[in-house]
């Protein structure tokens, strides 16, 4: 697992040091300063989830979706003797319509025939095959791949190593803004978390020619952000 660091922004507020220190109103906020720390983690992907389809073209309806139900089996088989015993795969997307062509501005639309589409989502941890696992697809009559998305099977401990290091980062700057006052960070007073951001490596794919398609996964980055309000003193 590799970071990489981020910027700090800080904001202070101070209220009259001295007298007026000890008179101010319970409501408001004392003497504080502000700090906005980011921070990324990057890790290994241990997952990767593809979408592959079939999408058939024919002059009638029941014509485009039989065409498109008869690849689709053939294409579900290859995935499933690809995937083993591990096979998760599920429909994400179908849908038949008709195709119009237009002949000139002005006129009426012109149904040409129908066009059925079948996309399946399919998820596997074995990324080092994953390049096989769309050939076997396009071999047996797959000729929609939209492209391969990595991922972490569990975000949490990346997720939570990136808000440790904003936090760090905020409360760090924010003892440092305070030294270079003359001044002390007595207690924080809120701490707000931006959302971890989880940037996830996403390659568009070509159908493969006769070579197997080569596949990079790339890193998953989990990028955090946390804001520190401090109360500080002399």
């Amino acid at each position: 697992m590799r970071r990489k660091t981020a910027l700090t922004v800080c904001a202070f507020t101070l209220a009259a040091v001295g007298a007026v220190w000890a008179q101010a109103p319970e409501h408001a906020m004392p003497p504080h300063i502000r700090c906005t720390g980011e921070a990324t983690v990057s890790a290994k992907p241990d997952r990767a989830r593809l979408q592959i389809g079939v999408t058939t073209q024919a002059a009638n309806a029941q014509a485009a979706a039989a065409d498109n139900a008869r690849q689709s089996e053939a294409m579900i088989a290859a995935l499933k003797r690809s995937l083993g015993s591990d096979a998760a795969i599920r429909t994400s997307g179908y849908s038949l319509n008709p195709d119009f062509s237009y002949p000139k501005p002005g006129e009426k639309p012109v149904l040409t025939g129908y066009t059925a589409s079948n996309t399946m989502e399919v998820t596997t941890d074995d990324l080092a095959n994953a390049g096989k696992l769309i050939d076997a697809a396009t071999q047996a009559g797959a000729n929609n791949v939209r492209g391969i998305e990595f991922l972490l099977k569990n975000e949490e401990p990346v997720r939570a190593r990136a808000l440790r290091e904003a936090a760090g980062k905020a409360r760090a700057a924010a003892e440092a803004m305070a030294s270079a006052l003359g001044l002390r960070v007595v207690r924080v007073l809120a701490a707000e978390e931006g959302g971890p951001q989880v940037i996830r490596p996403v390659r568009a794919m070509a159908l493969a020619a006769a070579a197997e398609t080569p596949v990079e996964a790339g890193n998953v980055q989990v990028q955090a952000t946390v804001t520190l309000t401090v109360e500080v003193a002399p």
